[in-house]
């Protein structure tokens, strides 16, 4: 018979490679993970940051949409870092606000035609000008 005195130190050091090689994959799965979600917020950022638009729009905090809506009425604006809550359709989605409130944004014509993708989850900068919803806004909605 062969004589396995060479192989000893082998069966002691099984388990604990094992058990790092699992903590390498799970650490390396967890580094692809969050790259992979820097990368899709950066592209919305992307898609929806144009520079005219940035010049003309004013950037408010998402705070003053919690308070009251009115004042902003008719201007054009710019909030960022806002979560998708929802999607309304192909023509919409809701935010999130840091109250947890939610605010419809309605997608304009053009941007529909760009087939700009929001999914919901997502980080959101939108631009756009400020309406109040009232019985002429949603029957032109539907």
């Amino acid at each position: 018979m062969a004589d396995n005195a060479s192989r000893r130190g082998a069966a002691d050091l099984g388990i604990p490679l094992m058990v790092l090689a699992f903590i390498v994959i799970g650490l390396f799965m967890y580094y692809l993970n969050v790259r992979a979600a820097e990368e899709r917020a950066l592209d919305i950022v992307e898609e929806t940051n144009t520079p005219d638009e940035m010049e003309v729009a004013t950037t408010i905090a998402a705070t003053d949409l919690e308070v009251d809506a009115a004042p902003l009425e008719g201007r054009l604006i710019r909030v960022s870092g806002l979560n998708v809550a929802s999607m309304l359709g192909t023509q919409g989605f809701w935010l999130e606000l840091p109250n947890g409130q939610p605010f419809l944004v309605s997608m304009s014509e053009e941007v529909m035609a760009e087939g700009v993708a929001v999914t919901m989850g997502e980080r959101a900068t939108v631009t756009g000008i400020v309406h109040a919803v009232n019985d002429s806004a949603l029957s032109a909605w539907e």
